[in-house]
């Protein structure tokens, strides 16, 4: 009687692993830390998909035990990655992943290169005495307000599941532990080329860019000013990052250089936040006293980001120093005109605008000195500026104290609209495609959160990340989700660095 083979049963994920194979030095290998018990909480199905990977293939014991850490897929090759990066203004020579691993990298349906990281997953070399650990309130935090920033066209990180440990985590009080499991289109960061800038090894920086450019702009390879060139795409890309981030109301809240990345993904979602009343000073990070990181601030830190990782090129764009600055300084100042160019057009399509015209600007300005003035909800005044589109303006009044002073500015921008004519429902639906009824509202995340870690319940976590999903459609189950909070709730709101 002969037996039936056992079906081969592929590897989850099918590695290439260029990181690891170029850029020795740049890492250090390393294995997460086993856990206790652990449990998945939730799977992202759709990522898995659209990574190649079976869902179904990934639940359960096996799936648990492989997004907590305690069994390492075949062909990874588990490493944490070397950085260094200026926090708040001060340099830090070296950083690096001191609760992360990078396990490894997979080319998706799309043939994009992916990493595959975790977070929480333990000490590392580079983790300066911390536990290296990830409590579950901070990894959900990070699976919702990157699948929110995702549903709304925002390039980002984005989460892949979440598995608890079973073993507690010490913060200011006892909590739950988890690990994050995360997709990047890379996670080299400015800081990445501060780190062997600074240990003066141009060779290595040099090796970096090589690396970068055969990554994310394969069309710069072999080009006489490649370097220049990798410089410009990255600041390009920044600028419509963060003009993305402007027009959707969004405070990363940490801005440090390790945590830009040269993909132009955001990165790292400790103590961000969505700001509700519009004010450009907010800041809601708990250790961001001097409002560095505030929300206006945040085009004038990318600049300086992008000018700490022009000064580590400066050996690679000319042969004498002071051309080098000259090429390097040419891109930078350039930036606030990218910027600019990138949130007016965002701000042309938020008023329905099709052209642009010589006034759009301050038509722009004034809408958003008058948010500020009688301290509107800056997602609901843009949602319902659209429905002042098609002609029911109430809605977007009852928003304001001064009511004459609205009418004033929409007799304005109504004139505008009859000067580029066009279908009014057209033009309201165009509208409210990019600017969402339902954002990450704190008081709802904090909500989510609480019932997660404190009561073992994830039914809120569900119930919200499935109105993130969909932030452009009013649904009439959603409705609590586009709710503002209290404003003396949002007065004393403040965000915590967590993983």
């Amino acid at each position: 009687m002969t037996v039936a083979a056992a079906p081969l049963v592929p590897p989850p994920f099918v590695f290439d692993n260029s990181y690891a194979r170029e850029l020795e030095g740049f890492y250090v290998p390393w294995q997460p830390a086993p856990v206790p018990a652990p449990r998945l909480l939730r799977l992202n199905e759709a990522l898995a998909a659209e990574l190649g990977l079976d869902a179904a293939a990934l639940q359960g014991e096996a799936g648990a035990a492989l997004f907590a850490g305690n069994a390492v897929p075949e062909g990874a090759a588990p490493l944490a990655q070397a950085y260094a990066g200026h926090q708040f203004g001060g340099f830090n020579p070296q950083l690096g992943d001191g609760r992360a691993l990078l396990l490894g990298e997979v080319i998706d349906r799309h043939g994009r290169r992916r990493d595959i990281a975790f977070k929480g997953s333990g000490r590392t070399p580079f983790s300066r005495g911390g536990d290296g650990k990830a409590a579950l309130g901070p990894v959900l935090r990070e699976y919702l307000i990157g699948e929110a920033m995702h549903a709304l066209g925002v390039p980002t990180t984005r989460a892949l599941a979440v598995a608890a440990t079973g073993e507690p985590v010490w913060r200011e009080r006892e909590l739950p532990g988890a690990v994050l499991t995360r997709v990047a289109a890379s996670h080299v960061r400015v800081g990445t080329f501060q780190y062997v800038a600074a240990r003066g090894q141009p060779g290595e920086v040099k090796r970096l860019a090589e690396h970068v450019i055969a990554r994310h702009d394969p069309d710069l390879a072999g080009g006489d000013s490649r370097y220049l060139a990798l410089l410009r795409r990255v600041a390009g890309r920044q600028a419509a990052l963060i003009a993305q981030w402007m027009n959707l109301g969004f405070i990363h809240g940490v801005m440090n250089t390790d945590n830009m990345t040269v993909s132009g993904e955001t990165i790292d979602y400790g103590p961000c936040a969505f700001m509700e009343a519009y004010d450009p000073a907010t800041v809601f990070s708990s250790i961001d006293h001097g409002g560095r990181y505030a929300y206006a601030n945040q085009p004038l830190i990318a600049r300086w980001n992008l000018a700490r990782l022009a000064e580590t090129l400066l050996p690679l764009l000319a042969d004498e120093p002071e051309a080098a600055v000259v090429l390097a300084t040419g891109v930078i100042d350039a930036f606030p005109a990218w910027y600019d160019e990138a949130w007016r057009a965002g701000q042309r399509a938020k008023l329905g605008l099709a052209t642009a015209q010589p006034d759009d600007a301050a038509l722009a300005d004034d809408w958003l000195a008058l948010l500020q003035a009688q301290q509107v909800d800056f997602t609901l005044a843009w949602r319902t500026l659209a429905d002042a589109a098609e002609g029911r303006p109430a809605p977007l009044r009852d928003q304001f104290v001064d009511r004459a002073a609205a009418d004033d500015w929409l007799a304005r921008w109504q004139a505008r609209l009859a000067a580029e004519g066009g279908d009014m429902a057209a033009r309201a639906a165009a509208m409210r495609r990019v600017s969402p009824w339902v954002i990450p509202r704190n008081h709802r995340v904090e909500e989510a959160l609480a019932a997660a870690v404190d009561a073992g319940d994830l039914a809120p976590f569900e119930r919200l990340l499935a109105a993130l999903q969909q932030p452009f459609d009013e649904r009439p189950d959603n409705a609590r989700y586009a709710e503002p909070a209290p404003r003396e709730l949002t007065a004393g709101y403040r965000t915590f660095c967590g993983t």
